[in-house]
């Protein structure tokens, strides 16, 4: 709705992961070197944490959409609170693998020869498993028992865990000492800092081809990352509904009551559980960065002009 009032590609500010819109911030940038790094490495674990809504997934889409598709096989799974024997089903579907028998055997055999003709044909295995934190140990534990998997000393399956802060404390418990130290890498994605918040937005927005219509007041980016907490997602959300207002409002200009007007929407409605920040954080000024290539006629200066002529 608003992408067409505004003139934009597409809509900049959608909730659902979309890696084509990654923001290499400096956080994300290092945990995707850590993930580069152990996959050259070929073995073992990988793990990536950070809070809901930081990115996680989004970065593992990105590093696998470089990566070769005739170099590597990838699955992806998302669990919730999977046991040992489910989640082995489940990795065994994801690669073409039957898995209605009882036998436990079978299934590990029928993998073992995947992984082995993909190895011999020069395709890595690798296994993507998201929402981590919900494994069971004897999940892991399962997981662990698959990397064991080797033809020639080389490992067949290397896997990389995302998950929530308390994926890392899972890992470092005393019965998951032989699952840590199989960890090649692991790295921990930080919320947005103010200025990546400001910098992330602005990023969205020329993705789709944004002009500086709406022009944005510098006064809302503080309080965006503010109520946000420099989580992606909720810098989304609120941007989202930022734009939608402006759009409904038929504003060329985005300005810091707009911004207040539109916190307290969401707040009302219960999308947020912080509150939004006090009065004071609404007095700035309003301060509006020129466009690079050529000044945007707002809708006020537009109305001035004709009253003049």
């Amino acid at each position: 709705m608003y992408d067409q009032f505004y003139n934009l590609k597409a809509e900049p500010f959608k909730l659902s992961p979309d890696h084509r819109f990654c923001f290499s911030h400096r956080s994300y940038a290092k945990a995707k070197a850590y993930m580069q790094y152990a996959f050259q490495r070929a073995e073992g674990f990988v793990m990536i944490t950070g809070k809901p809504g930081t990115g996680k997934t989004t970065l593992v889409s990105d590093l696998v959409e470089s990566l070769p598709a005739d170099k590597v096989n990838v699955a992806m799974l998302v669990c919730t609170q999977l046991e040992a024997d489910d989640l082995l089903r489940m990795v065994a579907d994801a690669y073409g693998v039957p898995s209605d028998t009882d036998r436990k055997s079978a299934i590990l055999q029928q993998l073992t020869k995947v992984f082995t003709d993909a190895y011999k044909m020069g395709r890595r295995a690798l296994l993507i498993i998201d929402e981590a934190q919900d494994l069971s140990t004897s999940a892991l534990e399962e997981l662990r028992l698959l990397t064991n998997l080797q033809l020639n000393r080389q490992p067949l399956l290397q896997i990389f865990l995302l998950g929530q802060e308390e994926l890392r404390d899972m890992v470092q418990q005393p019965n998951m000492e032989q699952v840590h130290q199989r960890l090649v890498a692991a790295c921990h994605i930080q919320p947005l800092k103010e200025e990546e918040t400001k910098a992330f937005i602005k990023h969205r927005l020329k993705q789709v081809g944004w002009n500086n219509d709406p022009a944005i007041s510098e006064a809302v980016y503080p309080v965006i990352h503010k109520i946000s907490h420099g989580i992606p997602r909720r810098i989304n959300m609120i941007c989202s509904r930022l734009f939608l207002h402006g759009c409904v409002e038929e504003l060329h200009q985005l300005s810091i009551n707009d911004a207040k007007v539109v916190l307290t929407e969401i707040q009302h409605e219960q999308l947020t559980s912080k509150n939004i920040p006090s009065d004071i954080d609404f007095e700035a000024e309003d301060l509006y960065e020129k466009p690079e290539l050529a000044s945007v006629e707002t809708l006020a200066d537009a109305k001035e002009s004709k009253k003049k002529v």
